[in-house]
């Protein structure tokens, strides 16, 4: 079998084809919730702590060269000027984005499987033996020396 055939067999596999489309929701799933969380939950967040903005919460690290044009206080200029810089807000945003999309994706599958698998319903408890059964296991126990 030439390595061709091998290729499409495995590519053409129902997992593989799974797997593709579950990547290409998945970049789009995770765009939704970026702009959940930057558009409305951190504005709601930056509100509660008093007008924070967590996208611009940086230590600078580095020096601010002559040439610089931009406002010193911001992140993002001193990103594009090259400045070193330790952003942590805009990890904390980052960081909220995973714990959402996670929250999410574990809700999801917990779905799922509750679909393939619906709890059972409480199954009737089984009925008494009958008098034949009762009467053989009698007869058992004295056949065998058990005692009931």
């Amino acid at each position: 079998m030439g390595i061709v055939q091998e290729f499409k067999e495995f590519a053409l596999k129902a997992n593989v084809m799974d797997l593709a489309v579950g990547v290409i929701i998945g970049g789009a799933f995770s765009g939704i919730v970026n702009s959940l969380v930057k558009d409305l939950i951190m504005p709601v967040i930056g509100v509660a702590t008093g007008g924070l903005d967590f996208s611009n919460m940086f230590v600078r690290l580095g020096d601010i060269p002559s040439t610089f044009k931009g406002n010193p206080d911001s992140y993002k200029d001193l990103q594009a000027a090259g400045v070193a810089a330790f952003g942590y807000g805009s990890f904390v945003t980052v960081l909220i984005n995973f714990i959402i999309l996670a929250f999410i994706i574990f809700m999801m599958v917990k779905f799922i499987n509750r679909l393939r698998n619906p709890d059972p319903v409480a199954a009737p408890a089984p009925a008494a033996p009958s008098e034949d059964v009762l009467l053989l296991r009698e007869i058992r126990d004295a056949v065998t020396g058990r005692v009931s």
